[in-house]
């Protein structure tokens, strides 16, 4: 099985949760003896080409010239993206699936499709309309177009959760037989507490209760939310921290929140932090918190879980099939600083609640979101495509428009 995957995220570019879930599959994937060639986004510094865990990784560099808007840009990066794969395709010949992560490569993913004659995979991991609640103006209009024509061009398309099935459904009208629920999934080892440099006195003092949000800071992520439940938590246990890791457009706004509600002593706005402070954190932390309005999938709540840290998230998307409610984990009514507290204060008041949600939670990802699973899932899609493909025109007709490149793939296509 021979792979083309195009990611705008992966390690060390990192936005969001696309960039993890990007290495972990492709690892996985790699693991289990498919060849895997990956093109993203690069950097100054960063190879141009290595091998990562077995997988090809190509990193483009967009083009220096200037772009009047993000959506331009994602077309010169698409551009860009296709000048680097071609000759890369051209030399390898043979390949099985073209898989698309997000809106953001689908120009690029559509071409490769059709100029070599083999299925695309597509991985929609959210949406425009989820994430503003609708379609306000034309630059929203126009990303869920994109999103939408991908989903179209797809063969198979990758949905993280039920709920981004049913939102999928809903905002594409993507029939069933297309769509395809695997989830995400999460490494214990890499949420493991690994640095002695940190202390947990540089973020709370002794005997300080933590209460730990990490994310972006966008409004879909509720963390308005968190700093509304705050007064309630602090009348009950008036010796807890909040500390929120991340960054993000909405930073000022949550900061001038604090500080008009007169809690800004109480809150701790980290910024961005590295994965040895991340994983510090979880450790030294009480409970970790994820009051999402919108949410996808929620791999953040895994991450939490992987570290071994009690979590409270909101009933909402994704989150709320990984959690069950005071089985491994606490849930909220969404948007609703009172269910909050409320859930926050279970844990803190009760440790030994906290004790066995993180317990039960810690056996659900080793079992139910483990990546080796996770992998074997989306090969399967991938063959299934690829068999379905083969029964095509575009089987007999193959070669493509940019040269070497066999008819007949032929059993060694599948190995």
């Amino acid at each position: 099985m021979r792979v083309a995957m195009l990611s705008w995220e992966y390690p060390p570019k990192s936005v969001g949760g696309l960039a993890q879930h990007v290495y972990d599959l492709t690892s996985a994937i790699a693991d289990h003896g498919a060849e895997v060639h990956l093109f993203t986004m690069g950097e100054p510094g960063i190879p141009e080409y290595e091998r990562v865990n077995g997988v090809h990784v190509y990193r483009i560099t967009p083009y220096n010239v200037s772009s009047p808007d993000f959506t331009t840009w994602v077309s010169q990066f698409n551009v860009a993206m296709m000048e680097k794969a071609i000759p890369v395709m051209n030399e390898h010949g043979n390949w099985n699936v073209v898989h698309a992560h997000d809106w953001l490569v689908a120009y690029a993913a559509r071409a490769l499709k059709h100029a070599y004659k083999i299925p695309m995979v597509a991985t929609i991991h959210a949406t425009e309309y989820g994430r503003n609640h609708g379609l306000h103006n034309d630059n929203q209009r126009h990303i869920s177009d994109v999103e939408w024509w991908l989903g179209y061009e797809a063969w198979r398309v990758i949905c993280c959760s039920h709920y981004m099935e049913g939102e999928i459904k809903f905002v594409f009208q993507i029939p069933d037989d297309k769509l395809v629920v695997i989830p995400n999934g999460v490494d214990p080892k890499n949420y493991a507490q690994k640095s002695t440099k940190l202390s947990r006195n540089d973020y709370a003092a002794t005997g300080e209760k933590i209460v730990f949000y990490v994310g972006r800071l966008v409004r879909e992520k509720g963390v308005q939310v968190l700093l509304d439940a705050v007064p309630k938590v602090l009348a009950y246990m008036p010796s807890t921290k909040f500390i929120i890791a991340g960054k993000g457009p909405h930073l000022n706004e949550l900061q001038n929140q604090a500080a008009r509600m007169g809690i800004s002593k109480r809150v701790y706005f980290t910024g961005y932090i590295d994965d040895y402070t991340r994983n510090s954190l979880y450790s030294w932390s009480d409970v970790a918190v994820f009051p999402s309005l919108y949410e996808p999938f929620g791999i953040v709540a895994l991450e939490a879980m992987a570290a071994q840290t009690p979590v409270v998230v909101s009933d909402a998307g994704g989150l709320s099939e990984i959690v069950i409610h005071n089985l491994d984990g606490l849930k909220t009514y969404p948007g609703n600083p009172r269910s909050l507290a409320d859930n926050i204060l279970a844990i803190l008041g009760n440790p030994k609640l906290g004790i066995q949600l993180k317990q039960n939670a810690y056996q659900k990802i080793k079992l139910q979101f483990n990546w080796h699973d996770i992998a074997a899932k989306t090969l399967e899609v991938y063959k299934d495509v690829y068999e379905e493909h083969r029964g095509q025109n575009w089987y007999v007709r193959q070669g493509g428009i940019f040269g070497r490149f066999s008819r007949g793939l032929g059993k060694n296509a599948q190995n």
